[in-house]
């Protein structure tokens, strides 16, 4: 999908990675911007900048994002690539004592943010591409929903249902013209990266926010299903796949060392 002439949506995007996928789609010509997030205040200074309009949305209430999908496509017309990309990290524990141990409350909110969000959009956005010939989603998940998250059962469960959710969507509606990207980095320089214990995905090459949002343009307008701005991670995923007990092993020694310095 080429972005030019586009009405685009970025949730989560007052900060971080939705902030520079803002600025990246604006620059690359997009009709309309529009930065929806917690913040309403954070998305409406980004939008600004980026000459678009920020909304306050918490996607992990079906009815705010019904709402954010009505509001844009009234005051801006058809939505033509909408970025679902916000996304938390809670149930951080670096020892991992029990990876069943993080309280229904975070099971909880990983759950609505790291998926739900993703099927709402999807809920009440592919009737309205069906209708219109096609249009496109950007889910930004992470590498822990293809190899895994140490020390976080949470937020490694919820982005790997992630990746299953994304694979249907694209699967159910190529042939109604609906093209779907993951866009699935390792560390980002951000304040969720700068939260989590300190493990693989901050040592094997940070990236800024910016270098990942023009990964995610460049994926976008290729029309790729998985979008890898860490290109090692293409690697690990292969040896997962070739041989998973001697990845499991050495998953379990990364854990054992990060227990090892918590303590």
């Amino acid at each position: 999908m080429r972005v030019a002439g586009q009405v685009v949506v970025v949730t989560g995007g007052a900060a971080s990675i939705g902030a520079a996928l803002c600025r990246r789609f604006a620059d690359a010509g997009a009709r309309a911007v529009v930065a929806a997030d917690l913040d309403g205040d954070g998305a409406a200074a980004v939008a600004a900048a980026s000459g678009g309009h920020g909304l306050r949305c918490d996607v992990s209430r079906e009815a705010d994002v019904a709402r954010l999908i009505e509001t844009v496509e009234a005051r801006h017309g058809p939505i033509g690539l909408f970025c679902s990309n916000a996304g938390i990290a809670e149930g951080n524990d670096a020892g991992s004592e029990n990876a069943g141990g993080a309280p229904d409350e975070a099971w909880a909110r990983g759950w609505a943010v790291n998926v739900m969000a993703h099927v709402y959009a999807a809920r009440h956005l592919v009737p309205r591409m069906r209708a219109r010939g096609g249009g496109h989603f950007l889910h930004t998940v992470s590498a822990a929903g293809l190899l895994s998250q140490v020390g976080n059962a949470v937020y490694s469960t919820t982005k790997h249902a992630a990746i299953g959710f994304a694979e249907n969507l694209a699967i159910s509606h190529r042939a109604h013209g609906i093209g779907v990207s993951v866009l699935c980095p390792q560390g980002v320089d951000t304040p969720m990266l700068r939260a989590m214990p300190k493990g693989p995905q901050s040592g094997d090459g940070v990236l800024g926010a910016d270098e990942v949002a023009e990964a995610a343009l460049r994926g976008v307008e290729a029309g790729t299903f998985l979008i890898l701005p860490h290109p090692q991670v293409a690697g690990y995923m292969r040896r997962k796949a070739e041989d998973y007990d001697r990845w499991i092993g050495g998953m379990a020694k990364l854990q054992r060392a990060m227990r090892e310095t918590d303590g």
